[in-house]
C-alpha cells in the first residue's frame, strides 16, 4: 500500500489564487499531487492555506517546490508541516463537514444533510468531490445569487452554456431557472465533467441532448466542436479565474449575439479592470455587479454595436469601475 501524505502551508489569499492558474512544479514529480486551499480563519480573510495530498516520495526538492508557492511563507521563514496519513480519499475528504448554504432562492447541500421542506426553496444536492464549486466559495454564492436575480427580474433564456462547470452546480441552478433552455456544461477536467455527471444523477437531471438533460462536454476553452454548434448562447456563465477568463474573452465572444448575458467569476477585486477591460475590447458592457469577500461577479450584456471609441469611453467610465447599473 502507498503511503499518502498532507503537506501544509500558510500563504496569503492572493497567493491562493494565484497558485490556481500557475502549478508547473507538479510536472516534475513522479505523481501529481492534489492542491486544495481554503481560508484558514473567516476572521482573517487574507490567511489561507495550501494544502498538498500526495504519495510522491518527500524529499528536499519536492518540499522546496511546494515552498516555492507561497513567497509570504518563504519570506518568514515557515516551513511546511507534514502528516502521514491513512488510506483515505483525501480530495473528498478535504471538502467533507461542509455546511448547507442558501444564496437566493437556492439551498446547497451533500448528501449528508436533509434538503429543506420549502417550495420557495430549490434544493441542490452536490457532494464534495475533485472538482471546483460546491457553493461554499464567494465565487460560486455570487453566480448563483446573480442567476437568481435575473430570475427575479423576469429574464428568460433558451440556449445557455457553463464554461469551467466543475461540479455541475451552476448548470443545475440554471435547469431549474430555464426549464426549457438547451443547457451545455463543459470544463477543461474529465475529472469535473465525470463529477459534474455524478451530480446530475444525484440530483434527478438527465445528460444529454433529450428535453431537459443537460449536455456535457470536456473541453479547453470552447474549442470543442459540439460549443460551436449551439452558439449563438444567450446566456453564458464562466466562474474560472482571472486569467483564463481573460484568454477566453475572444472565444466567449464569438460564441455570443447581440444582448447576450454574460455572468464571469473567479476573479479578486483587483483584478476586475484587466478582466472588464477584455470584455468590453470585445464588445460586452457592464450592468452589474456584487462582490462576496473582495470576489467580483460581474454581469455583463453583449451590445448590439460597438467600436474603439466606445470601448475607450466606457473603460473611463466610473461605472466600470464600481458598480453597474440594472440589466
Amino acid at each position: 500500500m502507498t503511503d499518502t501524505w498532507k503537506v501544509t502551508l500558510p500563504c496569503t489569499r492572493e497567493e491562493a489564487d494565484s497558485l490556481a492558474e500557475d502549478n508547473l512544479f507538479l510536472s516534475s514529480t513522479d505523481s501529481v499531487p492534489t492542491i486544495v486551499t481554503r481560508e484558514a480563519d473567516p476572521e482573517t480573510p487574507d490567511d489561507w492555506l495550501i494544502e498538498v495530498y500526495c504519495d510522491a516520495k518527500l524529499d528536499a526538492a519536492f518540499l522546496k517546490s511546494i515552498s516555492e508557492l507561497s513567497p509570504s511563507a518563504k519570506l518568514s521563514g515557515t516551513k511546511p508541516t507534514i502528516e502521514k496519513l491513512e488510506d483515505e480519499d483525501w480530495v473528498t475528504m478535504s471538502q467533507q463537514g461542509l455546511e448547507p448554504l442558501r444564496a437566493g432562492r437556492f439551498y446547497v447541500h451533500t448528501s449528508n444533510s436533509q434538503p429543506l421542506d420549502d417550495k420557495a426553496v430549490q434544493n441542490i444536492c452536490i457532494d464534495a468531490g475533485q472538482a471546483f464549486g460546491t457553493g461554499h466559495h464567494e465565487t460560486t454564492m455570487g453566480c448563483l445569487e446573480s442567476l437568481d436575480r435575473l430570475k427575479r427580474l423576469g429574464q428568460h433564456y433558451d440556449n445557455i452554456i457553463d464554461v469551467g462547470t466543475g461540479t455541475g452546480l451552476l448548470a443545475f441552478a440554471a435547469r431549474h431557472l430555464w426549464p426549457s433552455a438547451k443547457i451545455l456544461a463543459s470544463d477543461i477536467d474529465p475529472i469535473a465533467v465525470q463529477v459534474s455527471a455524478e451530480n446530475a444523477a444525484a440530483n434527478a437531471i438527465a445528460i444529454g441532448d433529450a428535453q431537459r438533460a443537460i449536455r456535457l462536454e470536456t473541453s479547453n476553452g470552447l474549442d470543442d466542436p459540439a460549443i460551436g454548434q449551439r452558439a449563438p448562447y444567450d446566456l453564458i456563465i464562466a466562474n474560472i479565474l482571472a486569467g483564463p477568463l481573460i484568454a477566453l474573452a475572444p472565444q466567449i465572444a464569438a460564441a455570443a449575439a447581440s444582448n447576450t448575458v454574460l455572468i464571469l467569476a473567479g476573479l479578486l477585486k483587483a483584478q476586475r479592470q484587466d478582466v472588464l477591460h477584455a470584455y468590453i475590447r470585445e464588445g460586452f458592457r457592464p450592468h452589474h455587479s456584487r462582490v462576496e469577500n473582495e470576489w467580483p461577479c460581474l454581469t455583463l450584456v453583449k451590445a448590439r454595436e460597438y467600436g474603439p471609441a466606445k470601448t475607450h469611453r466606457i473603460i473611463r467610465s466610473p461605472l466600470a469601475s464600481d458598480y453597474f447599473g440594472e440589466c
